[in-house]
């Protein structure tokens, strides 16, 4: 993960399959930055060598002119390059010690320097997809259990942040989307993108959708939803796969799909408009709600072996649903008057606790649904 999310990412691809690719966040500048640095460095090598050559001209001879013929510009440049490459042919050497000094601590360490630059551009080329080829896979194998984000428009970003603000680590989320500037978005928050059309089967088998354990589908499309919750759920029959949808015609058709959860954000978004214009305080009450960090935090925690018996309204949280066999009822439904052992709770609490917890100001409890 890069230390600054504002630094420049390159793009590591593991190869591509019909348009994909499997892209880590990195920061490196471009490598056509670093060939072009490397070169220019070089080239600064090689006149400088025939600068120095030329000012000491006098101090070398050349084999093959006759005797007091001494070495000229053409000279340096033809003794600095062949001296440079350790080609070496021995036709124009030092016969001074000034010009022999200068060789033995100025123009060696620029040779060493010459090749250290020309062969490590090379080196650092092969350096660095080895690296790529590293990174993505020890990216694949730890890959298991983690989230698959499909579509990082504003929802999906939003739901990235609830995850990571939740404890979710940023290294076991993955965002598959085609576009270039989710690819941008993703890598400047610390994602891992897998850049391609989410309803291709060969896309999200590359973002280990086999092995998430939660799938998130906020494409801008509602075809594109419901086609890649398909392709989801039939690649993975056991992950828990949300999905947006815009229209509430759409919803059956995603629960049909396979989505275990779909909301409705058109929808959502209207009820609230609605709310603020007929009781502006309701509105200001359900954006705290909706809002993460600030004020009110709508959790889900685990019962607390003291609260095994108790009716939901009695409990310090103010408890509006009761999660018993994997169905929800309402707090005052009479199925769940008194709570029971593996109940969970959906509470209504202060943001600044961490929602995990298991209630404001008791941490450390033990919980109703763990074994004696």
């Amino acid at each position: 993960m890069p230390d600054d999310p504002n630094e420049p990412a390159r793009i590591l691809v593991d190869r591509h399959v019909g348009g994909t690719r499997i892209a880590l966040p990195d920061r490196v500048r471009s490598p056509w930055w670093e060939l072009g640095r490397r070169v220019l460095a070089a080239m600064a090598i090689l006149v400088g060598t025939v600068l120095l050559v030329y000012v000491d001209r006098h101090g070398y001879r050349d084999g093959n002119d006759p005797p007091g013929y001494g070495v000229n510009f053409i000279d340096s440049i033809y003794y600095t390059t062949v001296t440079l490459s350790t080609t070496g042919y021995g036709d124009i050497a030092p016969v001074t010690e000034k010009a022999r000094l200068v060789n033995a601590f100025l123009i060696t360490p620029a040779r060493i320097a010459f090749l250290v630059l020309l062969i490590g551009t090379t080196l650092e080329v092969l350096a660095s997809q080895g690296r790529e080829m590293f990174r993505v896979s020890r990216w694949r194998k730890n890959m298991g259990e983690h989230v698959v984000i499909v579509g990082y428009g504003t929802k999906g970003r939003s739901a990235v942040e609830t995850l990571v603000n939740n404890g979710q680590d940023r290294e076991g989320i993955v965002v598959v989307d085609k576009g270039a500037t989710a690819l941008a978005d993703a890598h400047a928050d610390g994602l891992a993108v897998v850049t391609g059309d989410a309803t291709r089967r060969e896309v999200l088998q590359r973002a280990g959708i086999s092995t998430a354990s939660h799938v998130i589908i906020t494409t801008d499309r509602d075809d594109s939803n419901v086609l890649a919750t398909l392709t989801v759920r039939q690649l993975n029959p056991d992950a828990w796969i949300v999905s947006a949808v815009r229209e509430q015609e759409n919803v059956p058709l995603m629960k049909q799909s396979g989505a275990d959860s779909v909301i409705t954000s058109s929808d959502a978004v209207g009820r609230l408009l609605g709310l603020s214009s007929l009781s502006p305080t309701l509105g200001s009450v359900m954006e705290d709600l909706l809002t993460y960090g600030e004020g009110l935090e709508v959790a889900e925690r685990d019962l607390l072996v003291p609260e095994v018996g108790k009716p939901p309204q009695s409990l310090p949280d103010q408890v509006i649903a009761v999660v018993r066999d994997e169905k929800v009822y309402r707090y005052f439904d009479p199925v769940v008057t008194q709570l029971a052992r593996g109940d969970r709770l959906i509470v209504v609490r202060p943001a600044k606790e961490l929602p995990w917890a298991p209630r404001p100001g008791t941490h450390d409890e033990a919980l109703a649904n763990e074994e004696t």
